[in-house]
């Protein structure tokens, strides 16, 4: 045999093992994006209800009561909650959370589905608005983006005080709260922050208290 030829042989062994390779990896590789597709597919399928809204039924069935109407002799609201529209959890329909509130005191609370003390918190909240009666308003605020297991939570605590849903925590950053739940804001009927209460309260005298303190309201 030439020399040219036992050079050329080592040379064609490179090549074939190159196509091999090849080969293999393109193999190996299809599948797996394939299911990579599937996968990613899977996942937006998964959480588009959950962005598609909320049904009417699902508002009927958690029973909360409709969020107030602006005062007819006040226009717009003012203090760090103008501007702030968000939606009604009664009827999805957004609100100027200012304008509902002017021209009478308020206590907001910010809320979870997941917290824990606000599932305690939120039924002696129901039954201070109950005794206040139209001396104050009484709002839940729902500051977690998944308003379906808030209607559920509502629901199943009997809660049914007119509240907003908030997915970005909006009222939590105009107030200046921090980062943790349940947090009750109170707020003055000419739209200016009373307080930030950053705890869960004790039970209904507790409330009736610090709204007595703050807002110069007696319950």
């Amino acid at each position: 045999m030439s020399e040219p030829s036992l050079l050329r042989r080592p040379a064609l062994r490179w090549v074939l093992a190159a196509v091999i390779l090849l080969a293999a990896a393109t193999v190996a590789l299809w599948p797996r994006e394939s299911a990579e597709t599937a996968e990613t597919a899977g996942t937006v399928s998964q959480t588009s209800p959950q962005t598609s809204g909320v049904s009417a039924e699902e508002r009927a069935a958690a029973g909360s009561a409709p969020c107030p109407a602006p005062a007819t002799a006040v226009a717009t609201g003012s203090g760090p909650l103008a501007g702030l529209t968000l939606s009604c959890l009664a009827d999805g329909k957004p609100i100027d959370l200012a304008a509902v509130l002017a021209g009478k005191p308020a206590l907001l609370n910010l809320w979870a589905y997941w917290c824990g003390p606000c599932a305690v918190e939120l039924p002696h909240l129901q039954e201070f608005a109950q005794r206040a009666g139209s001396q104050l308003t009484v709002m839940t605020v729902h500051s977690d983006p998944d308003e379906a297991k808030a209607l559920s939570r509502l629901s199943g605590l009997g809660i049914t005080l007119p509240g907003v849903e908030d997915p970005q925590a909006a009222v939590r950053s105009a107030v200046g709260a921090p980062a943790v739940l349940p947090v009750s804001v109170l707020v003055r009927a000419d739209g200016t922050i009373a307080s930030v209460e950053v705890r869960t309260f004790a039970d209904v005298a507790d409330i009736a208290d610090t709204v007595a303190a703050k807002l110069g309201v007696t319950v």
